[in-house]
């Protein structure tokens, strides 16, 4: 399977265990909606808490060969295939939790340029062929197909099948091996083993087994303040700031004027400002360590931008560090896209929001395949409402 090696080690460890997780990890028992002693309850209050267990997860990636699956902190699965090394293709089914939910799967690839052509595409398993559809996802150049009406019959034959192949300008073929694999995790994650919505696994326990979403965490933005004199234009590092050992040393790595100008700020509240420093560039990369101090550089010290692995969980980047970095004062969300490669199909993007005294992970996904995946498109491990 194709990876990639992000600028100066940055993000695959996005998706580990989190410590910013639903607390417990119910995924072979989902827990029962607690409730009053059955006795004290009518019937049909009964049946109603029996009939909704809420689901117990925890984001997590795992690889099967030559697919991955992802699963969200809000219990949505993804599992991805991936076409051989140096080629650009994929498909991916999506499943949200609950009883009632119905598998989607999206397929594309990203054609060579001399095979660049009209957005016909079209997907075959063992040379048959699954009605689809164009996606809006997609554009001209690289479309993007949906199967809508026989999703768990195209399921069924990748689980059995040995070869699926992408048509459209060009020919693609994406491996099934592990596929079965991938889709028996998403079973067991979701609490869906041996029930009728069962992606493999099918069984006759009751439908009404399979757990719905849990509660997002809900995250507060501070209030919005005035910007003036902030901003990503004509900042300078204050002298307080710049005199802390690390950021001389992050000034200096990024002495290109190119990158050197790339300074950042802006002011979170009458006592906060939030600085970003440039510290080195690669070819589509750009590094800042970001800082909270005074209204005059002082007292500084390093926000604290941590993913679902937590903080101190990559040995390169320190917790304060992010690539292509920006701070946006209206909705007063930091946010980063490190890319894996130019054209931006595989990396991580994350945000995080300020909510008066700290950054607070909102959102985060990940593509660890350089497979002509949107960014868009990719399994988010981790969001708040």
């Amino acid at each position: 399977m194709k990876t990639f090696d992000l600028f100066r080690g940055v993000a695959l460890s996005a998706l580990a265990a989190s410590t910013f997780a639903v607390a417990g990890c119910g995924d072979k028992d989902a827990a029962k909606t607690p409730g009053a002693p059955q006795a004290a309850m009518p019937a049909t209050a009964t049946a109603a808490i029996a009939a909704a267990p809420v689901l117990q997860i925890r984001s997590e990636t795992k690889s099967f060969r030559d697919w991955s699956a992802t699963c969200g902190n809000d219990g949505t699965c993804w599992a991805f295939g991936f076409a051989p090394e140096f080629a650009a293709g994929w498909v991916r089914i999506t499943l949200a939790p609950g009883p009632d939910a119905q598998p989607q799967i999206l397929f594309g690839y990203w054609p060579d340029s001399d095979a660049k052509g009209p957005g016909q595409i079209a997907l075959t398993i063992d040379g048959r062929a699954f009605a689809s559809a164009p996606s809006p996802e997609g554009e001209v150049d690289t479309p993007i197909g949906e199967i809508r009406t026989d999703a768990r019959a195209a399921i069924d034959a990748m689980a059995q099948g040995k070869v699926m192949t992408i048509r459209g300008a060009s020919t693609q073929d994406v491996s099934l091996h592990g596929a079965a694999a991938a889709l028996l995790w998403i079973d067991e994650k979701q609490g869906r083993l041996n029930t009728p919505t069962a992606l493999i696994r099918r069984g006759d326990r009751p439908a009404s087994n399979v757990p719905v979403a849990p509660p997002l965490p809900t995250v507060t933005p501070a209030p919005a303040v005035d910007q003036a004199g902030f901003g990503d234009v004509n900042q300078r590092v204050p002298a307080a700031l710049r005199a802390r050992t690390e950021v001389g040393t992050c000034l200096k790595e990024s002495a290109m004027p190119a990158v050197s100008d790339m300074v950042m700020s802006a002011r979170l509240d009458a006592r906060t400002v939030l600085w970003a420093v440039p510290c080195g560039s690669g070819a589509y990369n750009v590094t800042h360590n970001w800082y909270l101090t005074g209204p005059d550089g002082r007292d500084a010290r390093p926000a604290i931008l941590a993913g679902t692995a937590g903080p101190g969980a990559d040995p390169v980047m320190p917790d304060n560090s992010t690539v292509n970095g920006a701070y946006d004062p209206k909705t007063r969300t930091l946010s980063a896209f490190a890319k894996g490669r130019g054209i931006g199909d595989c990396g991580s993007a994350q945000t995080w929001t300020w909510t008066g005294d700290r950054f607070v992970l909102t959102q985060e996904s990940t593509m660890g395949e350089c497979a002509g995946v949107p960014s868009d498109l990719w399994p988010v491990a981790w969001r708040t409402r």
